[in-house]
């Protein structure tokens, strides 16, 4: 089995688009000479511009207010000019499922789940659905993106995310902020959502004494709307950390993981990104499992207490536990500052 022309659609979040890129790597080894086009959007672009494993970008913002019916008619027909043999899908919507089945992709593949176990009549446009039969909850998703893969192209192995490198001027101006010290470390504060993001006094606490004990400079990332909460972080620790939030675009982020010494942060998708870096790492997890969502990265730690009613998909208003919710609440400063330790130690 051969396609040479290959169309992926991954309009999901970060962190998922990271992650399908280890399905990406696993096609490449087996079918290096396919040509593949990955359709993504906007806030994405820059994870999978330029990356290794991917030979074109089509950018689709299907949320815009000019995204007329001509726009999307406009984008089928330039689908169906490019003369794809093969649409693969790592999810399950309804408007990616029109654009291929109208731009006549002769084989098109989705799997019968990939985020939840609900079934979808949407997988009636596709040509292939692979029957996914693990539990979801229990498997690191980006193996079930390679398990779509494997199970459609009848191949095996396992391969890991991929990000692009690149030169990061950007990265060289914020680092010339941080004060001198021996170590670097970078802080992601902020979850998508409450249920995600540990506690500001718990940072506090962490940053506290990680500085009593080292000599290190800490500084927080994250997008532009999370500025204003990493301030309240910088506020609640005293001061003395810089606010890079909204500074970095995603390959920039991705430098200054690669030269920080240390990265502890909540469940994000710059969680994904880090982990591709290598860069050594602490990971606290409140409604999600690390079961699933565990940076691919020898040097993660990941914690998590194992709440009986994770993972969960609450808002946190609804959360038994609220308004301090137990999955939060229980990963604890002192297991971070353990965890912490031990990577600065060995430095």
């Amino acid at each position: 089995m051969m396609f040479k022309n290959i169309l992926v659609n991954a309009l999901v979040n970060l962190g998922d688009v990271v992650l399908t890129t280890s399905a990406l790597a696993l096609i490449k080894r087996h079918f290096p000479d396919a040509r593949i086009t990955m359709l993504v959007k906007p806030v994405v672009a820059d994870a999978v511009i330029d990356n290794p494993v991917v030979d074109d970008v089509i950018v689709l913002d299907y949320r815009a207010k000019e995204n007329s019916f001509g726009r999307m008619r406009a984008l089928v027909k330039e689908i169906r000019r490019r003369k794809f043999d093969l649409a693969i899908s790592f999810d399950r919507k309804l408007r990616p499922a029109l654009i291929t089945f109208f731009a006549r992709i002769p084989r098109r593949v989705c799997p019968s789940k990939v985020f939840d176990d609900n079934k979808s009549r949407v997988t009636l446009l596709y040509t292939d659905v692979v029957e996914i039969s693990h539990d979801l909850n229990k498997t690191l998703q980006a193996e079930t993106y390679q398990e779509i893969v494997r199970k459609f192209f009848k191949i095996d192995g396992h391969e890991t995310p991929r990000f692009p490198i690149k030169p990061s001027p950007a990265a060289d101006a914020l680092l010339g902020r941080l004060p001198p010290a021996r170590f670097k470390i970078a802080l992601c504060v902020k979850g998508t959502f409450p249920l995600k993001t540990w506690s500001k006094e718990y940072f506090a606490e962490v940053v506290r004494e990680l500085r009593r004990s080292y000599d290190a400079a800490f500084f927080i990332v994250g997008a532009p709307n999370d500025r204003a909460y990493a301030d309240e972080v910088i506020s609640a620790i005293g001061g003395g950390v810089e606010n890079f939030c909204g500074e970095t675009s995603l390959t920039d982020l991705a430098e200054l993981f690669r030269r920080a010494d240390l990265f502890i942060t909540v469940d994000t998708g710059a969680t994904h990104i880090a982990a591709t870096t290598g860069v050594k790492m602490v990971t606290m997890y409140g409604c999600t499992s690390p079961d699933r969502w565990h940076p691919i990265n020898p040097n993660a730690v990941a914690l998590t207490s194992r709440e009986p009613c994770c993972p969960c998909t609450c808002k946190a208003e609804e959360c038994p536990t609220y308004p301090a919710p137990a999955c939060l609440q229980n990963v604890t400063p002192a297991q971070v500052l353990d965890a912490a330790r031990k990577f600065l130690t060995n430095v």
